[in-house]
Order: C-alpha cells, then structure tokens, then sequence
C-alpha cells in the first residue's frame, strides 16, 4: 500500500500528456479521480498502518530505499491526503484561463506522490532522495506561465535548492557514517562511542544540516525564493506555502532532529542556541516584511516565512512538548495559510487586482470569499476560537517549560509577531470591507463571481479553521502521543 500511494500520482501524472481527452470536463474527471482514489487510500493506510517496513531498493549494506509509517509520517501524509483533492478542485476553474494546463497538472500531480514519498521515508537516505526529487518537479511549476519574472524566480528556487541539498548531504553523509543504523529511531541513532571526541564537529555538521533542510522553509537568511515563488499560479503557491515544499523542511529538520542526531544530545549546546536564534529573528523578521509588502500573494509570502518558523521554533526546543507544538503549528497553519492564498487566488483570477491598495471595497463584490479570508486572518492572528490560537498556545507554553532564556526571547517573538500579523491582515480586510463612507462602489466595475469548484475548498477550508479551534483537544492529544508528551 505504501509503495503504491507513492506510484498512482507518479504514473497518473505522467500520462496526462498522453491522453487525448474530449473535452477539458473529462481531463478534470480523470484529474480528480486520480487523486480522489489515492487521498483515499492513504487514509485507510493511516486507519490501517501496515507494521512492517517496505524496501523498494537496495544500494548495499544499510544503504536502501526503504518505506515506513510512523506517527509523524502519518500526520503528514495525511494532511496531505486531506488537502490535495480540494486544492485540485480549485485549480480547475483557476487554471482555465492559463495555457499549458496538461504540463501543469503533470507535475502537479507528480508532486503529490513525491510528497508522500517523503511522509514514509524510513531512513535518512531514502528522505534526501525524495527531498531532492521534490525540488526537481516543483520547478517547472514555479516557471509555469514562462514570464521573465518566472524565469527569474525559478532560477532563484534552483539555486537555494541546490545550496541547501548540499548542506543537507554533508549531515546525511554524517549520520550514515557515525550512525549505528540509517533508520530514524526515536531518540537518535549516533554511536556515542565513535563520537564522544567529535562532540564539537557533530553540532557544526548538525548546524549545516539544519540550515540545509530549512531552505526549504525560507528561514532567514534563506527566506528571498519564497516571496518570487508567489509568480507561479496561486494552486501551486497555496500548496508549496501551505504543504508539498516548506512543511517538508520542516518536518525534515523534526526528523534529524529526533530520530537522527537526537534531543538529548543537541540540548543545552551552543547549536541548540544558534538554531533557537535563527527561529526567533525569522519569525521577526517575516512579519515585518509582510507588513511592508504590497502585493498580495508576495505579502502572505512573507507571512508563511514567518510562520514557518513557528513550526521550527517549536521543534528546535528539543523537548516532547516542542515536537507536539510544532507539528500542531504544522497541520493548523496549513489549513488557515492555504485558505487565505486561495482567497488571494480567487481575487487575482477574477478581478485582475494584485495588490492590496486595489482591494478597496472588494469585500461588497465577492463577500463569501474575503469572509473564509477574514477567517483565516483571524486565525493567523491567534485570536481565541480559532485555531492558530492553539498552536501558538502550545508553543508558548513549550518555550516556558523548556526553561532556555532565548525560548522565553521567542514567546515575546510571537507576541511581536501576532501584532504585526493583526496589522498585515487586517489591512486587507478593512479596506475590502470598509472602504470609506463615500466609497464610489461603481467605480470598481462589474466582478466575476466565483464558481462552486473555487468556493467549495474555502468554505472546507474556513469551517476547518473553526472546528480546531473549538475543538482542538482529539488531534492535540494525537499529536502528543505522537511525540511522547507524558
């Protein structure tokens, strides 16, 4: 079953190209079939995890490709599973008025499968392989519409992919050779015995390590592809701000952390110190940005680097409940990021309008759009009742129980941050609702109405956003069962 959630998107995709469809409703039908059978697959694999390793490939001694499902692969898989048919639907109307739509969804549905890859890696090796894969069908997406600014763009994606697989190697090449086994095991796998000498050399390998796997996630000072990735078509950005790229980084650096290098060992040093750094100044250091942007999707860019750093900031306290904190950041922030870009999304495909000073009374134009995105701002805020709350509470209350001084400097972070977050969103939705009282409401012209397929996955989207906010205690208590929270 594992191999097989891999290989249907793989093959699927694939044969896009091939197939001489009748009409642009049956390439839709087949689209969603495709990735409607496969979600639902995974999710029975997830009721029913098989207990047994799979190995698809062997190079030699520990060396192997090899498939597994644990607790964090599951809650990654399966929030993928959960978001890719929605964000599928939606790309259908959008992508209607774009040329090369069977390159498009080639790739886009590859990157379902690569995703999952990723989710059931069993050991270091086989995750790298898929990371990097990753990279490679993401960056005909990026380059999509074959702007200059797209060209410009994807060059900069390539170059930070290509720097961070490099910083990436050196720690795998690490944990392979001083590693008592290539597996991820809860607690780390290094031989103390080899290392004990080498104390210094292996937080200096993790530091480059940790750096690698979070370029991906835009941490400063990696963070500038991010916001030129915004050029690609609001599906891809949605889904490589909300899940296929930056929560892979994230939950890559989780993995080395806990299940390669070990918590225990990286605890207290003076690389637990620098990660915690750069964690705090991005979170900073996003927001800010953000609050600066004026174009749309470039601002909710900066948002998600922001946010991003959330979920490491969580992870990198190195403690049961800093796991639990992060992957709950993790799953919430995907649902409440994903549902203001397709906001974002629907606004540029009907309207033309990129940047936030033309959205004056837009909220009167397409009211059901910018309600799911007031939501999510809402949400992004942390305000009470909603889910971004929760996660932040979690992560608060990890920092202050971790006892390290530079976690307390990253609970004032997240103060700082939901400030400028409520000034950033906030923005947007004032000025979409409360234009001015003598706002010439004509002079906006007539809007297109968004159809069923876009609307569909933002009201899931927003009433998901309510449901973990009110009813948050089932996942969390998963969550932290996952990470060992006693």
């Amino acid at each position: 079953m594992m191999l097989i959630v891999i290989l249907l998107p793989l093959f699927a995709g694939i044969l896009i190209p091939m197939l001489s469809f009748r009409s642009r409703k049956a390439m839709w039908i087949y689209l969603e079939t495709a990735v409607g059978i496969n979600s639902i697959l995974v999710l029975c694999m997830l009721f029913h995890a098989p207990e047994n390793t799979l190995t698809v490939f062997r190079f030699m001694g520990n060396l192997s490709v090899t498939l597994r499902l644990d607790g964090p692969g599951a809650v990654f898989a399966g929030l993928a599973a959960f978001l890719w048919p929605l964000a599928m639907l939606y790309s259908f109307e959008y992508m209607e008025h774009e040329n090369n739509e069977k390159s498009f969804y080639l790739f886009y549905v590859v990157t379902y499968g690569v995703t999952l890859g990723v989710a059931l890696s069993e050991n270091i090796l086989t995750m790298y392989f898929f990371f990097e894969m990753l990279s490679l069908v993401t960056l005909p997406l990026v380059m999509h519409t074959r702007t200059r600014e797209a060209i410009l763009a994807s060059r900069a994606y390539l170059y930070y992919m290509l720097g961070g697989a490099a910083f990436a190697f050196i720690g795998m090449i690490f944990v392979l050779t001083y590693g008592t086994t290539s597996s991820f095991v809860a607690g780390g796998v290094l031989d103390m015995a080899n290392i004990r000498e080498k104390k210094d050399t292996l937080l200096w390998i993790y530091l480059l390590c940790f750096c690698g796997f979070s370029v991906k996630t835009a941490m400063w000072p990696f963070s500038s592809w991010l916001p030129k990735a915004s050029v690609a078509p609001t599906p891809v950005t949605a889904l490589l701000h909300a899940v296929a790229v930056v929560n892979t980084g994230a939950f890559a650096v989780m993995r080395v952390t806990y299940f390669s290098f070990g918590a225990e060992l990286l605890r207290g040093t003076w690389a637990q110190d620098v990660v915690l750094g750069l964690t705090v100044f991005t979170i900073c250091y996003g927001c800010s940005r953000a609050l600066k942007e004026t174009h749309l999707k470039r601002r909710l860019a900066w948002s998600t680097v922001s946010n991003l750093s959330y979920i490491l900031f969580g992870v990198v306290l190195m403690t049961p409940l800093g796991m639990a904190g992060g992957m709950t950041h993790m799953v919430f922030h995907s649902f409440m990021k994903i549902c203001s870009f397709f906001c974002a999304g629907t606004v540029i495909c009907k309207t033309g309008k990129n940047y936030v000073y033309e959205l004056n009374g837009m909220g009167r134009k397409m009211p059901e759009v910018f309600f799911c995105f007031t939501v999510s701002a809402l949400a992004l805020m942390g305000v009470p009742g909603l889910c971004g709350f929760v996660s932040k509470w979690y992560l608060a209350k990890a920092a202050v129980e971790s006892g390290n001084l530079l976690a307390y400097a990253g609970v004032a972070a997240l103060l700082i941050s939901a400030l400028l977050t409520a000034l950033y969103m906030l923005n947007i939705v004032v000025r979409a609702f409360f234009p001015g009282k003598d706002f010439d409401y004509e002079g906006i012209g007539r809007v297109e109405k968004p159809g069923w397929k876009m609307l569909v996955p933002l009201w899931i989207f927003a009433g998901m956003i309510i449901c973990f906010g009110l009813c948050s205690g089932p996942i969390v208590r998963i969550l932290e069962g996952i990470a060992g929270v006693s």
